[in-house]
Order: structure tokens, then sequence, then C-alpha cells
């Protein structure tokens, strides 16, 4: 048996789950991303306990490492090292996009299509990626600024279905009959699915220096007059 608790803490609705293997047993939301801090540790310990399971039966712990929110990843992560580091079992680190990509897979089951998730990261800039319906990467996850262009080329052989926040901006600037927008939430067993997969294939992270994945450099506005 492989009980994993599955924190997702970097987009605009946070998703705690307990799975066994790739099966979730309990999950819960919060889509008030202000409140993922305080959200994190109540919400774990409340699905420990309608699961009747305690914190000492988790064999892993797995994570979203990025893109997203950086005080959401933050959270997410120094949480997930926290619970590793006492419990003495491993880290699993999944990216965020990939989450999202198989939560559309899982929803729309269209074989013949891309699939690109889109996280908003201000003015025109998404975090984005491109995969097919085996989760294989086709555009690896990288942060670019949306205009009419965008997938210009992509589109005229593929059909692709766009998610996420930053969807909503290439929605009002891409016109393409081979575009097709999508309004889908994260789903707690994908993120279970590819824990699992990370898990029987041993691919954990190293507690000690795994960071997120912020995809481009923390900014922080100057003060006034500095």
């Amino acid at each position: 048996m492989a009980l994993i608790l599955n924190i997702d803490t970097a987009t605009e609705s946070a998703i705690i789950s307990i799975s066994e293997k790739d099966k979730i047993i309990d999950s819960v939301t919060n889509s008030n991303q202000k409140d993922h801090a305080s959200f994190l540790q109540p919400a774990i310990k409340n699905l420990l306990q309608k699961a009747d399971l305690s914190i000492n039966k988790l064999n892993a712990i797995a994570v979203t490492a990025g893109p997203g929110s950086y005080t959401g990843l933050r959270v997410g992560m120094a949480s997930a090292k926290g619970l590793c580091y006492a419990l003495k079992i491993p880290m699993i680190t999944i990216n965020t996009l990939e989450v999202m990509a198989l939560s559309s897979i899982k929803q729309i089951q269209d074989q013949s299509a891309l699939y690109c998730p889109m996280i908003d990261a201000r003015r025109m800039e998404v975090f984005t990626a491109v995969y097919d319906h085996h989760l294989t990467e086709i555009v690896k996850p990288c942060s670019i600024i949306l205009d009419d262009g965008s997938f210009k080329y992509m589109l005229e052989t593929n059909k692709i279905y766009f998610s996420g926040s930053g969807a909503l901006k290439l929605k009002h600037i891409l016109d393409n009959k081979n575009t097709i927008f999508i309004d889908n939430e994260m789903a707690p067993d994908a993120m279970a699915q590819l824990a699992y997969e990370n898990y029987i294939k041993k691919n954990f992270a190293n507690v000690s220096y795994a960071s997120p994945v912020y995809l481009k450099e923390f900014y922080t506005p100057s003060k006034p007059g500095a």
C-alpha cells in the first residue's frame, strides 16, 4: 500500500488530497488564494482525521513545484519539506502544468489533439507548455508573452485545447478554428496519478535542495523613493 499526501497550492485554488496508490481517498479545496497558507495545515489534519489515518502511515508527500504563484509555491514546498524531514519519508515534486494538462486530458479524452495549460503571469505573460494526449512534452514549460501570432504554426496542423487562468488572455486575441478554450479545474486524481507514477519509479526529490520552479525571476516592486 502506498499512501501519499498530495499538496497543490500553486494556483488560485489549493487542493490537498490523500491517495492510496493513484486513487483518491479524500480531498479538500480552498478557492481563496490569499488563504492558502492558513488553509494548508488544518486541511491536512482534517483529511487524516476523516480518513482515520495517522500521519505516520504516510509513505510519501507530493507537491506541485511550479510554475505558479510565488507565495503559494513557497507555502506548499515548505510544508512538504517539513513533513518529509519529520516523518523521514520521500518527497515527490510535480510540475504544475503537467497536472493541469492531465486534468484536461482526462476530461476531454481527445487523442488527436494537443493540450496547452496556461498560468497567468501578469500583463500578457503566461507560464505554459504543450503536451499530447500521452502527456509527452511538445513544448517544454516556459514563460512567454502572448500576441496574435502565438501558436500560429502549431495551430495550422493541430487542434489545441487551452486551459487555465492564462488562457483567458489568449482567448481575446486569437481567432483560429483549431483553437478550443476549456474551463476545467485541477483534478485531484490527476495529481494522484502523477504522484504514484513517480513513487513506483522512486523518482524522489532531494528534500534538502528541492526548490520551487518559478520560470522567471521573482519580482518585488521598488519602494517609493528607492
